[in-house]
């Protein structure tokens, strides 16, 4: 393979510039390529395809496909599918020598069994094996302290810059270039639209980059005024010198890798020799700003860094303690405040596309989704986690880039409880209701920022069901039985429910109407004073978001949404705006607080704090009208989430304070509490209600999810409809089930596979327990020949199965007469 010298021109356009030739940004290129893709441009800035600046030159390669997120889980499968397809010179790029994550505590052998239900539910196969199994796999191991292990056999070891020289041939072949030593200057952008990269060697005309620079995408992003939230950070890997028990071996790997999650370890076997990386040293960051042009991805070895992880690797290997270790390195990878990838196009910059702190593992996959999702504006699955929009605006900044990337790094291997919130930084976002919650005793979880109640201990003196289950282990960690009366007082007196964190966006224009009537499946036009709920889609007719549109004048509209999705959804209606700017959007989320007034006296409630008329003829369910509660003026929509008489309050947020006594002082004759989160989404569980992000999403479609009630087809064209037309005529599989359980005390967290006989069916999206209903409850996607009443499967839950059974929905107030009461 030929590649351009130092001195080469540029050309002077092109039709996608890919910023960093390692094994994201190659495999990118073969993809883009292999669709028909023309001037196709790959810069780096260094040589290659070894020359130790990028994280690819220097990772050890282990593929590890399994992961507790679906989409990440895929994109480690697409990997392992185009690496096990590619050869260079002869050579293999990828060894399916299978894996084993062992248990060293009870706490992991348990963790193990949770892990082979998410590799049941997204269909990777994987078993538990036994230590005679184990150490006939790996002969060299100690396995007295290890009870299980969990065996992926299609794991295995990827050659990354093998990888990369097989896909810059077949990239190139297909008129690629590439052009290594060159340094990115500048990017150019105009009226919001990437027009030019500007490089050392000169300058490229063109309407899209796509960043793969890794520890330097920040860098990158600085250059055209894009956030690209990630820090890189120091790891530990080894390398032992021949082994006298592997003498002899010349063969790149045999033995399956090895991951040692209770010591935060790894190993793998090379030949005659063993590779060994830790993640036990505390986060060494390197500020991104810091590091130079041509700058390698490899530091200096820290030795004290290493002697703990040393002593741990010699319990397991006794015989590593014969020999010395011959390769010491500190590499660099990227880190981001959540730990996932950054993928997508920029929501502040068009045409400004990253695929960014993306591993080996997901590398192919990466490259995969990014080819279609910019050739055809949208992923081939829903890649929420991973969107590159999804973050709020504090997650920009560097001190908090910096703690939350140190704090993934800290928890890499560790066992994360589903509700297990984090612990720096917090108290960055607090409604104006905050200090009254903290007289009450309030749980806080964090979410998006936002200090959100989850339970009070105030209510801890409300009496407790004896029939409710009695959690205990997992399902016991972040909750308690407070859930449980909270949920109960809201459905017989009034709760107040902190919505302050939803997203509230205002859009205006003269063609605001148009412009929703264009993007939502549901009908729009409809009288000032409407609330209308529906979902906005892509063009295959899967659900983008899920969210309100309240009319408040002829071209006025309030869209609101969740709080931690609102990046994603603003980012999505943002890029579906009219050029002209005949539409206009505002984000009011901080403007406004709001609260959940819920509960069959929360009229008694309103009419107690206002002059205004709450009776349902005055203002009956899905309207919205201007009041005031005392002298604080509010929107109220009478709306609840939580299936129940009420409305959700909006006010100025410098009133909020007020509001909160002024409703707290009437309702102490009504049985008023304030209630948190956790009972906020059982309430919402037994009604039926979807969330998005678990229940919908961009994988499935309004009919798929029981949402065809909100579907207009005949209201005229708008994004999606002809996906659905075409969905509609056809049988709908798989549907969305609402399942209970047979035992009332089984309570489950969700992704758990659900099977018939041993065939996996689908897997949890949502499960809680009906407080209402006394009946634990669980939703999954089904196929349409299993969809029906009465069908009983299993649900494996930590090694167990639970018989459960499809019932109709919703089981609470199927005809909302406590909501249109």
């Amino acid at each position: 393979m030929e590649l351009l010298d130092q001195n080469a021109t540029l050309p002077e356009t092109a039709n996608l510039v890919i910023i960093g030739a390692g094994i994201v940004g190659w495999s990118a290129a073969h993809f883009l390529t292999q669709a028909g893709w023309e001037q196709v441009i790959v810069l780096d800035q260094g040589l290659l395809f070894e020359d130790g600046l990028g994280s690819t030159s220097h990772a050890p390669g282990l593929i590890f496909q399994l992961n507790a997120s679906k989409a990440v889980c895929q994109l480690a499968r697409w990997s392992v599918a185009l690496y096990s397809e590619l050869e260079y010179q002869g050579l293999r790029c990828f060894f399916p020598v299978g894996s084993l994550e062992i248990a060293y505590s009870r706490a992991r052998h348990e963790e193990l069994k949770r892990k082979l239900g998410h590799a049941l539910s997204w269909g990777l196969p994987a078993e538990l094996i036994e230590p005679s199994e184990i150490q006939r796999r790996i002969p060299i191991l100690n396995t007295e302290r290890i009870p299980s292990a969990l065996h992926v056999p299609s794991d295995g070891i990827a050659k990354g810059a093998r990888i990369c020289q097989a896909l810059a041939a077949r990239a190139i072949g297909r008129g690629a270039s590439c052009y290594p030593q060159t340094e990115v200057t500048g990017v150019e952008v105009v009226r919001g639209q990437v027009h030019a990269v500007h490089t050392s060697r000169g300058t490229i005309h063109t309407s899209r980059l796509l960043l793969c620079a890794g520890i330097w995408g920040p860098r990158i992003g600085k250059l055209a005024g894009v956030a690209v939230p990630l820090t890189p950070v120091e790891h530990q890997y080894v390398k032992t010198s021949p082994l006298p028990q592997l003498a002899g071996e010349t063969r790149e790997v045999v033995h399956p890798i090895l991951r040692h999650q209770d010591r935060a370890m790894y190993f793998r076997q090379q030949a005659d020799c063993y590779g060994i990386g830790s993640y036990q040293h505390e986060p060494r960051l390197i500020p991104s700003e810091d590091l130079g042009a041509g700058e390698k991805a490899i530091r200096p070895f820290t030795p004290s860094d290493f002697e703990k992880p040393y002593a741990d690797a010699l319990e397991l290997f006794p015989c590593f303690g014969e020999v010395d270790l011959s390769y010491r390195i500190n590499g660099m990878f990227s880190f981001t405040p959540d730990g996932n990838s950054l993928m997508g196009e920029s929501a502040d910059v068009r045409g400004f596309w990253m695929a960014e702190a993306i591993w080996v593992t997901h590398g192919g996959g990466a490259g995969k989704a990014m080819a279609e999702w910019i050739s055809t504006g949208r992923p081939p699955m829903d890649l929420r986690e991973m969107d590159c929009n999804r973050f709020h605006r504090h997650a920009a900044s560097r001190a908090y880039i910096r703690a939350r990337g140190a704090q993934q790094y800290r928890e890499v291997y560790d066992i994360i409880h589903p509700l297990e919130p984090i612990r720096e930084p917090r108290c960055l976002r607090v409604s104006p209701f905050y200090e009254r919650q903290k007289e009450l005793g309030a749980v806080f979880f964090e979410a998006a920022g936002w200090e959100r109640p989850q339970w009070f201990t105030a209510n801890e003196n409300l009496p407790i069901d004896a029939a409710w289950p009695q959690r205990n282990g997992w399902t016991a960690q972040n909750w308690s039985p407070v859930c449980g009366v909270e949920h109960q007082a809201t459905r017989e007196r009034v709760a107040l429910f902190d919505l302050t964190a939803f997203t509230k966006l205002e859009i205006t224009g003269e063609r605001a109407l148009d412009f929703l009537q264009s993007i939502t499946a549901n009908q729009i036009d409809r009288p000032e004073g409407t609330i209308t709920y529906t979902s906005l889609l892509n063009d295959r007719g899967g659900i983008e978001c899920d969210l309100t549109v309240t009319r408040l004048g002829a071209q006025r509209f309030w869209v609101l949404t969740g709080g931690t999705g609102g990046p994603h959804d603003l980012a999505w209606i943002r890029s579906h705006l009219p050029t002209d700017r005949s539409v206009r959007i505002a984000d009011l989320t901080s403007a406004y607080c709001c609260l959940g007034v819920w509960g069959p006296r929360a009229r008694d409630l309103m009419a107690a704090v206002s002059d205004d008329d709450f009776r349902n003829e005055a203002m009956p369910y899905m309207t919205a009208r201007k009041v005031y509660v005392g002298h604080v003026p509010v929107l109220a929509l009478r709306i609840s989430y939580a299936g129940e008489l009420g409305w959700e309050v909006y006010a100025p947020t410098e009133y909020g304070l007020h509001l909160w006594d002024l409703l707290w002082d009437a309702g102490r004759g009504l049985g008023l509490i304030a209630a948190g989160g956790a009972a906020f989404d059982s309430l919402r569980l037994e009604k039926g209600y979807r969330l998005w992000g678990t229940d919908i999403h961009s994988d499935y479609n309004p009919y798929q999810a029981g949402l065809g009630a909100t579907v207009r087809l005949k209201k005229g064209e708008f994004l999606g409809r002809s996906a659905l037309e075409c969905i509609k005529s056809q049988p709908i599989s798989p549907r969305l089930c609402c399942l209970t359980f047979d035992d009332p005390q089984v309570t489950v967290m969700g992704k758990e596979p659900i099977l018939c006989g041993d065939a996996v069916l689908g897997y949890v999206t949502s499960s809680n327990y009906g407080y209402s209903v006394g009946r634990s409850i669980a939703y999954g996607y089904l196929p349409s020949e299993h969809a029906t009443e009465g069908a009983a499967m299993d649900i494996y839950f930590f090694g167990e199965r639970h018989r459960a059974r499809i019932t109709r929905e919703p089981l609470f107030d199927a005809g909302n007469s406590r909501l249109k009461s």
